[in-house]
């Protein structure tokens, strides 16, 4: 069966002037319709290079993306991006902040589609909230008004780039559960970046765990645990047991990568698949 979204031997580079940097080196991995996948990996490995390719803003060094066997060759509409900040327009209400991009696209906004906005508030948890402003909102509130405007198209993608990292640590924990229910209640095909293992483990139904620059997929990890997921989730054994064996991947990264250093002839990790 073909997947849905496919990343064939990605590679990419930036370059300028002065110098050129290789982020990512042969990345091969694949997405089901309506699967949620979280990507792990150091900071400066080129997690969010993968996404600003995926949504067609720059085009890889090698390699192809393909989103249910069309390559993306540019910009795509049918992708949602949440970014680590909401970036929110301070002069508009949080319902104008919503529907902004249909206003931007169009021009006009219709009144089913502002019904539309309204019922994307109400289900992360906003209603009542439509008049007010930006800076009377937490920071919390103020990621949930980012994520209603990036469903508002309904895209069949939504890229989430540390959408909670800004927040702190109860609020992002609630966050986590509120965006699993929003998922399980619309369902999309999501690439969620994290530096936070238990949060990736808590949320994905596969983590991928890329190394460091240049980087590439080391190891997929299946996570078999029910849904829906809540605080119990955390308590199980089963979920101790995923949380440490991505962070003994990324202590024994660290201490190959030194041992590599000191030795000419290195040794590409063995990439696995893990169930």
């Amino acid at each position: 069966m073909q997947p849905f979204v496919s990343f064939k031997r990605i590679g990419h580079t930036y370059n300028s002037d002065k110098h050129s940097v290789t982020v990512l080196n042969d990345v091969d991995f694949n997405v089901e319709k309506h699967e949620f996948v979280a990507i792990v990996g150091p900071s400066g490995c080129g997690k969010s290079t993968l996404l600003r390719l995926l949504s067609g803003l720059i085009t890889p060094t090698q390699g192809e993306i393909s989103v249910f066997g069309h390559p993306v060759t540019g910009p795509r509409e049918d992708i949602g991006i949440v970014f680590q900040k909401p970036t929110l327009l301070p002069w508009k209400n949080i319902l104008d902040n919503v529907l902004f991009p249909l206003k931007h696209k169009f021009n006009f906004v219709s009144q089913k589609e502002q019904k539309h906005a309204k019922v994307l508030l109400d289900m992360v948890g906003l209603a009542g909230f439509e008049n007010s402003m930006p800076d009377q909102l937490s920071g919390g509130m103020q990621q949930r008004v980012g994520i209603a405007r990036a469903l508002l198209l309904n895209p069949d993608i939504l890229i989430m780039d540390e959408p909670f990292s800004a927040l702190d640590a109860l609020t992002r924990e609630e966050m986590g559960f509120e965006l699993q229910k929003i998922w399980m209640e619309k369902p999309k095909t999501v690439l969620f970046i994290t530096h936070s293992i238990s949060e990736a483990v808590l949320l994905a139904d596969k983590v991928l765990v890329m190394g460091p620059r240049p980087s590439t997929v080391l190891e997929e990890i299946n996570i078999d645990l029910p849904r829906p997921r809540d605080i119990h989730t955390l308590q199980q054994p089963k979920f101790g047991l995923y949380t440490n064996k991505i962070r003994e991947y990324f202590y024994r990264s660290e201490k190959d990568e030194t041992a590599e250093n000191k030795d000419e002839d290195k040794v590409k990790p063995i990439r696995r698949t893990v169930a």
